[in-house]
């Protein structure tokens, strides 16, 4: 199969990036001509082929990964001019790309042109920007009573990202990782990996030094599985399921490595008895549905005041309507399809269920939207009257279906939000600033957002409980790729 020339389909698609180079898969000998492993890229808006990428072994696995050890004796002594000089660079090519990137997200996974651009492909810049901000002042040296306590790179490192924000993953794992002095090997999603394969083509034209980066393609069960169990990588960062994560966790204990996980999240959205009702329930809306509803962080669960159930479906049916389902470069679309089949029947599966389960359906439910026979579309879903023990209250369902949940006093909303495996972002709306705060203080989620704060690449992200380990973003996603030392004597003389 041969990938169709188009800006969303890199030339390399079928090769690796391994130190400083594009090489050719390894392949079991055969009968005949050695021929890699291909998988098709599907198109979530046409079902079809748009690419075919290889998928890597175990072997490749361990170039990389030999790649890498040799240049962390280079890398991880470089100086921080060197570093800051790098991710000037690699900025300059990213911004130049940023249409090409946007591109390939769309293609890809599905997103809304404007959305690819102004968004996802947005945020693996400004996650770049960020963290070079964030190594530009970053207290590598302290000395403490004699002693000097340093922050070293912990070194060679494993990152495993998914397709739902594809660039904003990426960038916060190679950003870090990169700023801290370590040397990586990329696995991408093998569903949306045309734009890892793009950044790598602009940290090659930006002159990162060969073997301190490295993509190999592949599945979970193959090159995500070797990763974590290899015993030349230190740490393993990785975003995605639960289910997922615990699997990582667990072929990465044989040899000890550090392990970061960014994970799954059922996220409460409290609207308290003072907050502007309206308003808040419009922007629950949104924050739900946004990115086809594919966002760890979403706040899929929205708790209000029990005597407003009905008023809250009915407004939450009105901002339903807003939400235009099309093709990508619809040019009025505001949500794409979601990524693959398999994502699409686990929506409809979960959609189904909760009417099963008696929760009252306000707008949406299953089926693809009307004039929409092709493509993996799903109609916004609105349920009212779910219940906290109900399916669609406690399962991540990774789709474009909200679920509210009355509460009697705001004592119970708080017990009703931190009911949850669950513990990656949290929000709530109200005018009382000092109750807010309270109610924010009292939910056990990494990120509470408090009557809809911008978001900002500097505020750090990862979760409680089965949401993951370890914090992203800025300062706080460079100080996880880095291991504390104690020198004691350093102050005294010998």
């Amino acid at each position: 199969m041969t990938p169709p020339s188009d800006p969303a389909s890199p030339p390399h698609a079928t090769a690796f990036y391994i130190d400083g180079a594009w090489v050719a898969p390894l392949v079991a000998p055969l009968a005949g001509p050695p021929v890699p492993r291909l998988l098709d890229v599907i198109d979530p808006a046409t079902e079809m082929p748009c690419a075919a990428i290889a998928l890597g072994s175990a072997g490749d696995v361990d170039r990389a990964v030999a790649a890498a050890r040799r240049a962390f004796a280079t890398w991880s002594v470089s100086t921080r001019a060197e570093r800051l000089d790098l991710f000037a660079r690699i900025l300059a090519v990213y911004r130049r790309r940023m249409d090409d990137m946007a591109a390939a997200i769309s293609r890809e996974m599905g997103a809304p042109l404007p959305m690819a651009r102004d968004a996802q492909a947005w945020a693996g810049m400004a996650h770049l920007e960020q963290t070079a901000l964030a190594l530009r002042d970053f207290p590598f040296d302290r000395p403490v009573d004699g002693m000097l306590i340093t922050r070293e790179p912990v070194g060679v490192v494993g990152l495993i990202t998914p397709w739902n924000w594809p660039m904003n993953q990426i960038a916060c794992k190679v950003g870090p990782a990169l700023a801290a002095g370590c040397t990586m090997v990329l696995k991408p999603s093998e569903i949306a990996p045309l734009s890892a394969l793009l950044f790598a083509e602009i940290l090659h034209e930006a002159g990162v030094p060969p073997g301190v980066f490295n993509l190999v393609n592949g599945d979970g069960p193959t090159v995500g599985e070797a990763i974590a169990r290899h015993p030349d990588i230190e740490m393993v960062s990785f975003t995605g399921s639960t289910r997922a994560g615990t699997i990582v966790a667990r072929l990465a204990a044989d040899t000890v490595k550090r392990v970061h996980q960014e994970l799954g999240g059922k996220s409460p959205n409290i609207i308290l008895p003072d907050a502007d009702f309206a308003d808040a329930v419009r922007r629950g809306v949104a924050g739900c549905f946004g990115n086809s509803g594919q966002s760890c962080d979403a706040p899929t669960r929205l708790l209000v005041p029990r005597g407003r159930m009905d008023e809250a479906m009915a407004l939450a049916a009105r901002a339903t309507a807003d939400f235009v389902v099309g093709p990508p470069d619809g040019a009025d679309t505001r949500l794409g399809p979601v990524v693959s089949q398999t994502q699409f029947d686990r929506i409809q599966r979960l959609i189904r269920i909760g009417i099963d389960e008696g929760a009252t359906l306000a707008a949406g439910g299953p089926g693809r939207p009307d004039g929409l026979p092709v493509g993996y579309y799903v109609r916004p879903t609105v349920f009212g009257h779910v219940t906290p023990d109900m399916t669609i209250a406690r399962e991540e369902i990774f789709g474009p279906v909200l679920s509210i949940i009355a509460y009697d006093d705001v004592e119970q909303a708080i017990a009703i939000a931190n009911d949850t495996p669950y513990g990656l972002a949290a929000y709530v709306q109200g005018r009382d600033l000092a109750q807010a705060r309270a109610v924010a203080r009292r939910l056990r989620a990494g990120n509470v957002n408090v009557n809809g704060a911008p978001w900002t690449v500097a505020a750090p992200f990862g979760g409680y409980k089965q949401s993951g380990n370890g914090r992203e973003c800025g300062e706080y996603g460079l100080a996880d790729f880095l291991e504390i030392k104690a020198i004691l004597g350093y102050g005294t003389d010998a």
